[in-house]
């Protein structure tokens, strides 16, 4: 198991949590980029809790389309990095929106933050996971169970992390998950079954330890 260093925490470093429920996928991102754009030297940092309707989502590498997709679900070309992934229900997504300049974090320290918030959540129910050099994602025995996807732009970053907690897997094998031929991907409740992968739950455990490898202090709910 790889391990991230240890966050600081600022004891008056606080951000802002919205859980958003179920939302569209569309309408969420441009909230995303119109907040990015508006947010000053002084906007406090958020993290959205949301989950999303099926949707196919193309990073900024990806031209590439389902295999197949019998159920017709909608396809949203992205500002994030990365290569083409599955949001669905039963999937918990965090979007990071923090001022990393004010941070003094660089990408890679933050998107090492958000692989050891899913790998710590694991680690509590006695799951070994890891990263993988060059591929973004938290993977439990070969198969990837957190995707991740950032973009960066005046000050702030924007998208995150989508964990798969109950979900029905099957739209993700009608693609090549982000741009790897036969990656297999898994839920939670595959590995500890349903009644230890309560979507609510989750949610909870993994906004605690996202709030502890971002180093704050607290979150003041909205």
């Amino acid at each position: 198991m790889n391990s991230a260093p240890a966050a600081q925490t600022d004891p008056g470093l606080a951000v802002v949590v919205r859980d958003l429920g179920r939302a569209e996928y569309l309408a969420t991102w441009e909230a995303m980029r119109a907040f990015t754009d508006s947010r000053g030297a002084a906007s406090m940092d958020e993290i959205w809790l949301v989950e999303h309707a099926p949707v196919y989502t193309l990073g900024t590498n990806s031209s590439e389309q389902p295999l197949a997709n019998p159920d017709a679900i909608p396809v949203v070309k992205t500002d994030r990095g990365g290569q083409i992934t599955y949001h669905g229900p039963g999937q918990i997504v965090a979007y990071t929106l923090i001022d990393l300049r004010r941070r003094g974090w660089g990408v890679k320290r933050l998107v090492s933050a958000l692989e050891q918030t899913v790998i710590d959540l694991l680690a509590a129910r006695g799951l070994g996971a890891e990263r993988r050099s060059g591929a973004p994602g938290v993977y439990v025995g070969g198969r990837k169970i957190a995707q991740l996807g950032l973009r960066v732009r005046q000050r702030g970053s924007y998208h995150g992390l989508s964990f798969n907690v109950a979900m029905d897997l099957t739209p993700f094998r009608h693609i090549h998950p982000c741009g790897y031929a036969g990656l297999e991907t898994i839920d939670l409740a595959t590995l500890v079954g349903h009644a230890r992968a309560n979507p609510a739950d989750v949610k909870r455990e993994l906004l605690a330890h996202l709030l502890g490898n971002l180093g704050y202090n607290a979150g003041q709910s909205h």
